[in-house]
């Protein structure tokens, strides 16, 4: 039996705070201090520590792969954080303090066959044009358990996530509009989307090209024809995502789902992680 785009939509649910504990654990800002970085806020860590794959990558490499961010508010830390502390460097404290985290959490559970699942999700997931993705999957794999789970979760987050930004220029969406129509359909608040960088202007200027477009009202919510645009984009996503679930087959996909859904509640039970985000979903 295929499996069904609902199905591939429903794992990235699940995965996805599993993987995005590396932005919010105080295990992994600990380890980024003693490497020189500010943790008042999370930004000077987070751009290095998701970058850290794709090497001392330049600021036009990383505004591309990250896509929604303004790209000055990239080049606020990158090149600079190489300086910090160079990639490697960053590679093993998101490991070690992503581990010590995960095994607080979720210490109690025994993760070896879910992380036996995720690794060959994650070895069946389509990498090719996706460079965020394909630099993860690149990495070494982890020895414990609970650590295979989270590279396997984080290189099919990054996958999919470069197959979104495809979706949205398909879509022909730049990345100032992409945040307004998913902002239009209610995804989430319009102050969430103010972490990415773009001024009061910015957004309402696209957010009057996507006016005319047709795609959003006056008032700054999804027109039909907008919501259905956001719909379409959503369904190219999960169909650019759903190669490696296909191989992986409805039962052990489903099984995967079931070992992970403990992991997934211990991590948002645990209130590291927002209850609102520019993915449209907590976390």
């Amino acid at each position: 039996m295929s499996v069904e785009l609902s199905m591939v939509r429903q794992m990235w649910k699940l995965l996805e705070p599993v993987h995005a504990i590396l932005y919010y654990a105080p295990e992994v800002f600990a380890r980024v201090e003693k490497l020189g970085f500010d943790t008042d806020t999370r930004w000077p860590s987070y751009f290095p520590l998701r970058a850290a794959p794709l090497g001392a990558a330049g600021h036009e490499l990383v505004s591309a792969a990250f896509y929604s961010f303004n790209p000055a508010t990239v080049g606020r830390h990158v090149p600079a954080a190489w300086a910090i502390a160079p990639p490697g460097e960053l590679l093993a404290a998101r490991l070690d303090g992503v581990g010590e985290a995960l095994d607080r959490l979720a210490g109690d559970h025994d993760l070896a066959e879910a992380a036996g699942l995720a690794r060959r999700l994650a070895d069946a997931a389509a990498t090719a044009a996706r460079p965020l993705g394909a630099a993860n999957a690149d990495l070494p794999w982890p020895a414990e358990p609970h650590l295979v789970l989270w590279h396997a979760a984080t290189i099919l987050r990054e996958t999919r996530g470069d197959g979104h930004i495809a979706a949205l220029l398909t879509a022909g969406l730049d990345p100032v509009e992409a945040l307004v129509s998913f902002a239009a359909v209610g995804a989430a608040p319009v102050e969430v989307f103010a972490s990415r960088g773009w001024s009061a202007q910015q957004w309402a200027d696209a957010r009057q090209r996507l006016v005319e477009r047709g795609w959003v009202n006056q008032d700054g919510t999804a027109t039909d024809a907008g919501a259905a645009g956001r719909e379409e984009v959503e369904r190219i996503t999960d169909e650019l995502a759903a190669p490696g679930y296909r191989k992986l087959g409805t039962e052990n996909v489903g099984r995967l789902a079931q070992l992970v859904m403990p992991v997934t509640m211990a991590v948002v039970r645990s209130g590291l992680l927002p209850t609102r985000s520019t993915l449209g979903m907590g976390g």
